[in-house]
């Protein structure tokens, strides 16, 4: 049996332990414990093991998830920590989102080494993801262009675009930032005109239901604005069902005590959009996440939203 204080469980990717590392952080100065005392165990996921196809011919964003749920569940670790946008629709049963830290910068930066911007990418230009969201909402804004496969840290898609492999890539503005890469950003889209992937810009920590020592734990660093944000994003993206064969964005803004959602679903293609939106007190923000979503699935022609969360 271990002797640390809490032992928190994540992926090895840098990104990952950046997000591990600032949790262990906030951690040991809201419990007044030294960092040793909290553990990091880096686990390795399918999603980090398979990078040659995309997420959802291998099982999905639950990939990078899948396994340490099960540590959690086993108890191998307390709590697990993740990119708000790869925790699946639906948890395991036993397991639940328990804290968030402070949501950073919520777009999408495009990073296009000699053309700078989406609009200066030349005709047929070849952008790398492995997001069906942005390579919709690209497809939405510039037909011509073409997407590849395009999977790895974020480290690895900065090489390999500025190899010359390809014109450009679209990555979250969060990650760049967190990892001290935001010079290499060429233009920062606006989430007016390329909404962002559901809870993306936040870190959410994962428990077990039944641990109530660690859910005291994290609660004295949940970031309250955070997790309200998320639960009216995830409670959209519930109603829809969507897997990550889906389109879908979502945002959520707060002024004072009102909660503005704005949610959209892409044709895969990019040749169709659909939107819908809800205001309401923050208080009511799972309900203000259903009614988006259940807005968007009334808009919604039938076959374009891939059911089967994952």
């Amino acid at each position: 049996m271990s002797s640390a204080f809490l032992r928190i469980g994540t992926r090895g990717s840098p990104l990952a332990l950046w997000q591990a590392h600032a949790t262990q952080q906030a951690l040991a100065a809201a419990h007044h414990v030294l960092l040793d005392e909290i553990e990091i165990v880096v686990i390795k996921t399918t999603g980090d093991q398979v990078r040659d196809r995309p997420l959802a011919d291998v099982g999905g964003k639950g990939l990078f998830t899948k396994e340490i749920e099960e540590a959690l569940l086993d108890r191998r670790i307390d709590l697990a920590v993740h990119s708000a946008k790869d925790v699946p629709t639906f948890l395991p049963q036993g397991l639940r989102l328990a804290a968030c830290l402070p949501r950073a910068d919520v777009r999408d930066a495009l990073v296009a080494p000699g053309y700078r911007t989406l609009d200066s990418l030349p005709y047929g230009a070849v952008v790398g993801t492995a997001s069906v969201r942005r390579a919709a909402l690209l497809k939405h804004l510039r037909p011509d262009l073409k997407t590849v496969l395009l999977r790895g840290n974020v480290e690895t898609r900065l090489r390999r675009v500025e190899a010359g492999e390809m014109h450009a890539t679209l990555l979250a503005l969060a990650g760049l930032t967190r990892l001290g890469l935001q010079n290499h950003a060429t233009e920062v889209l606006d989430p007016g005109i390329f909404l962002p992937a559901i809870g993306q810009g936040a870190v959410a920590i994962e428990i077990r239901t039944d641990d109530t020592r660690t859910a005291e734990a994290v609660a004295a660093i949940d970031h309250g604005p955070t997790s309200t944000a998320l639960a009216a994003e995830r409670a959209m993206l519930a109603v829809l069902d969507g897997s990550c064969r889906t389109p879908i964005a979502g945002l959520t803004v707060m002024d004072g005590d009102v909660l503005h959602l704005r949610g959209l679903v892409v044709e895969p293609e990019g040749k169709a959009i659909w939107r819908a939106e809800a205001r309401g007190p923050v208080s009511d923000a799972e309900k203000i996440g259903r009614l988006v979503g259940e807005d968007l699935l009334a808009q919604v022609p039938p076959g374009i939203i891939a059911v089967g969360a994952v």
